[in-house]
């Protein structure tokens, strides 16, 4: 179960960091470069997603 919550966790960190790096326009070829917003939320997903990972190793 702990290997599961783990890697949820890095999922939804990974997407955070996708998201972040499409919203400063890093990573081109979709709808969300250069949208500031996504950096916005690709940032509170990253956050999520660390949250998560303290949850699941604690």
């Amino acid at each position: 179960m702990r290997l599961i919550k783990n890697l949820l966790a890095l999922i939804v960190l990974a997407v955070g960091v996708l998201w972040s790096l499409q919203g400063v326009g890093v990573v081109g070829g979709s709808f969300m470069t250069g949208q500031s917003q996504w950096l916005y939320i690709g940032v509170v997903t990253m956050l999520v997603g660390l949250v998560g990972l303290v949850w699941a190793n604690r």
